[in-house]
């Protein structure tokens, strides 16, 4: 079983220590109506426990239990109203621990897995009280230390040993990510087919969202389906606008199957054919997301490929004359932000910002074969954009040009391999 050879390997790292992992909050949409529950991806990484109120704990060094959950038990008369529960008993079987408790028992019961750890790894979350109560549990510990000349002195961050674990996929993660990609390209091949002047952003929403639906999955984060001067506002997600002919739409939609997401970004004349000024933008952005896929292989750093867009990027935009100067000065200076805010790309996984850090220090983070990043270059030329001294102001007919090119790529041992291929980029 996949989860339980990831808490070996954890285990192994932690050798004495004893790890504490707090299942994801239910969180509260308006008054007493929750949003759908989506399990903390550290939790759910480690067990593939998807319920609420729960606590997991990797205990190595214990004679008896190394895998200890505290759950929600059965309780008829509320799961009738919040849905089924697996309970105590059937959680031992199913999920492979050494031993389960009611999620009540938490107090009484944690305390035996700590005493003898020489540490404890747990990250602090955005629970305060649960973040004090294990403050307290080690508080306590620390008391008798003295006393008894062993016991957990260091309370330590799981992220730096774990995260790197979950940044390089199992064949298994990749299937899943294999299959949230081809169902977000045929969403976006749809909402391509569907979209044309008179109709409304949240039209094209509805019908890449169908698509996600159809396919037992879920929207890995508001879609963004951005038309003319909305594309320049990269996290625009109120879709109401009613699109017009001449429009540029920005579709940014990914889905999320069995946890795992997908993370694309298209961008296309609504009536099919560019204007001159679209077409020298768009082709500017392609040139640079090839380039930066170009440099996607094991042991390059990972910002290598963030330069080679933003060196792209530069380039084109000195060509038009919405930039001039050195372009040495230009890069050096971030000259271009006005234009190309954001970087190329992100960790993609179980979270769509997935963990994992992008360098160490000064030191780039160099790739592998397993990890997964997003490479999205983009121009976005607001009407309120304000060039930085000693930059030309920009010639109105520019305006409202929003481009982004996404695509999922997979680091392999050789290489790498576009994930989102299937959705069209070139120009026709």
């Amino acid at each position: 079983m996949e989860y339980a050879e990831r808490r070996e390997r954890l285990m192994a790292k932690i050798g004495k220590g004893t790890a504490i992992f707090r299942s994801a909050p239910m969180a509260v949409m308006h008054n007493d109506v929750e949003y759908n529950f989506r399990q903390d991806s550290d939790f759910f990484y480690l067990t593939g426990f998807n319920e609420a109120e729960a606590v997991a704990v990797l205990a190595p060094h214990h004679e008896a239990h190394r895998f200890i959950l505290f759950v929600q038990p059965k309780d008829l008369e509320k799961e009738t109203w919040t849905g089924y529960r697996v309970g105590v008993e059937a959680a031992k079987e199913r999920f492979g621990a050494d031993e389960v408790y009611a999620i009540a028992e938490l107090d009484e019961k944690l305390p035996q897995y700590l005493e003898k750890a020489d540490r404890i790894y747990y990250r602090f979350g955005r629970d305060k009280a649960f973040n004090d109560r294990i403050l307290r549990h080690w508080q306590r510990l620390l008391a008798t230390y003295p006393k008894k000349g062993y016991g957990p002195i260091a309370l330590e961050d799981l992220a730096p040993i774990l995260h790197p674990m979950r940044q390089v996929k199992s064949p298994a993660e990749l299937e899943l990510m294999r299959t949230a990609a081809a169902i977000a390209v045929d969403a976006h091949n749809r909402a391509r087919d569907f979209a044309q002047p008179g109709r409304y952003e949240y039209e094209v929403q509805a019908e890449i969202e169908h698509t996600f639906g159809l396919r037992g999955t879920v929207p890995a984060y508001p879609s963004i389906v951005a038309s003319g001067a909305n594309a320049c506002v990269l996290h625009y997600t109120e879709n109401t606008r009613q699109m017009q002919s001449g429009d540029l739409l920005l579709i940014d939609a990914g889905c999320s199957y069995q946890y795992y997401n997908s993370d694309i970004t298209r961008t296309f004349p609504i009536s099919g054919k560019f204007t001159a000024e679209q077409q020298a933008i768009y082709e500017i952005v392609l040139r640079a997301q090839l380039a930066a896929i170009a440099e996607v292989h094991p042991g390059n750093p990972y910002k290598q490929n963030h330069d080679a867009a933003v060196r792209v990027i530069v380039e084109g935009l000195l060509d038009l004359g919405l930039l001039q100067g050195d372009i040495e000065e230009i890069i050096k200076e971030e000259k271009y932000k006005p234009f190309y805010m954001h970087r190329t790309g992100h960790w993609l996984g179980l979270d769509v910002h997935d963990v994992g850090v992008y360098q160490h220090g000064e030191t780039p983070h160099n790739l592998e074969p397993g990890q997964v990043l997003t490479v999205e270059p983009g121009i976005y030329i607001s009407s309120y954009i304000k060039p930085v001294e000693g930059q030309p102001e920009v010639d109105p007919r520019w305006h409202g040009i929003g481009i982004r090119i996404e695509d999922d790529v997979l680091v392999t041992a050789t290489g790498h391999e576009i994930l989102t291929a299937g959705v069209p980029k070139a120009i026709p």
